[in-house]
């Protein structure tokens, strides 16, 4: 069975930081792209960023562009968001993602919110 635990969400205030981490269990991580979609109130869910199986290639919304930064340790089957600059519109409940690129995979985490007070 195909596990995805995010964490380390929570409350920042503009300007600040956060990491997410996404441990994966169930499926053949080293070989499995991963990615970081989120979902707004009342907004569709959203592509964040992706990473390839090696770690060598990234992709990002334009939106977090030069502020987040997706990352991977295949040893560890563990997938890492670090948002930097935080804007109140990158308010959202984050999801890990397993098996997609720009587009989702089949699996989904079951989310860590990420609240930005201005």
């Amino acid at each position: 069975q195909v596990q995805l635990v995010e964490s380390g969400g929570g409350l920042v205030q503009a300007g600040g930081s956060l990491r997410l981490s996404c441990a994966a269990s169930g499926l053949p991580f080293s070989i499995s792209t991963m990615g970081w979609f989120r979902q707004a109130p009342g907004k569709g869910r959203e592509f964040v960023a992706g990473i390839s199986r090696s770690g060598g290639a990234t992709a990002y919304a334009d939106s977090v562009k030069g502020r987040f930064t997706i990352s991977r340790v295949n040893a560890t089957d563990t997938v890492y968001l670090q948002m930097t600059t935080l804007k109140p519109e990158d308010t959202a409940v984050y999801y890990c993602n397993a098996g997609g690129w720009r587009r989702p995979g089949n699996y989904w985490g079951q989310g860590t919110q990420v609240t930005v007070s201005s």
